[in-house]
């Protein structure tokens, strides 16, 4: 399942384009929405979400992975709060 990209609260910036291994994001410009033209190829790596300025790419994980995409973000956040 691909990110979305929420197209209201989009700048433009071109950080997801620029975070992603996949290339999911190909084709999009600065200054524009980005686009997801390759859905199929989202690793779900979380990068396009976490250098989005503004919040405004979100992951759909599907159910399978779902397990350990939690237990990995409670562990992020459990060595946040260490240091």
């Amino acid at each position: 399942m691909p990110p979305v990209v929420n197209e209201e609260t989009c700048i433009g910036c071109g950080e997801c384009y620029d975070a992603c291994q996949s290339d999911v994001f190909y084709g999009s410009e600065n200054e524009e929405i980005s686009i997801v033209s390759y859905p199929d190829e989202c690793w779900h790596c979380n990068a396009c979400v976490s250098v989005c300025p503004t919040e405004s790419v979100k992951l759909r994980i599907p159910l399978p992975m779902m397990v350990l995409y939690q237990e990995r973000t409670v562990r992020s956040r459990e060595r946040s709060s260490r240091a």
